[in-house]
Order: C-alpha cells, then structure tokens, then sequence
C-alpha cells in the first residue's frame, strides 16, 4: 500500500510538468471539455426545456367582479374624502390664543 502511495506521489508531481510541455495539448483537451460541458448544459436547460409540456399548477385566478367593485367603491370615497381636505379651511392654532380654563372662570 505504501508502495502505491509514493508511486502514485511521483506521478502527481510530474503532472504539472508533463502538462507545461504540452501546453498545446493540454489547451486543446481543456477547451474540448469545456464545449462539451457547455453543449451538454445548452440541451439539458434549453432544448429540453421547451420540448417538456408545461405543468398545470392549477386553475388560473379568477378574476372577483364584486370584491374588485367593492374596492373601488372604498378607493372612490378615500379620493373624495381627499379632495375634498383641499378646500377646508383650518383654523390656525397658533394665531388664536385659546384661554386656559382658569382665565375662563375670572
């Protein structure tokens, strides 16, 4: 088992070197790998992807007319209510001096 190791040691250093010499080779093999990886991933998500039927989850919404008239309805009296904040007239508190209770009573 040692044996096997160390051989296997040897082997693995010699990697980088064997691989520096033939850096065409090793270039060519890489970007072969890499179009084969690509290729195989364009036709899993893609090709495939559009061949497979779509799943129907479940019926589509519906859409609610009375409940959409409804919120309308609350949506129409909130502007009208806003609209109508606009044109009123507010007195200003701090013109008019109000009297305490105490000054009332003198």
């Amino acid at each position: 088992m040692k044996v096997k190791i160390n051989k296997l040691k040897k082997f693995l250093s010699k990697v980088p070197l064997i691989i520096t010499m033939h850096s065409f080779r090793a270039c060519l093999i890489l970007f072969i790998l890499s179009l084969a990886i690509g290729a195989n991933l364009f036709y899993k998500y893609n090709i495939l992807a559009q061949r497979a039927e779509p799943e129907s989850l479940e019926p589509s919404v519906l859409f609610k007319e009375k409940t959409y008239q409804q919120v309308l309805k609350i949506w129409q009296e909130r502007d009208k209510r806003f609209q109508e904040a606009d044109f009123k007239e507010y007195s200003n508190p701090f013109l008019e001096r109000v009297p305490f209770p105490d000054e009332l009573t003198k």
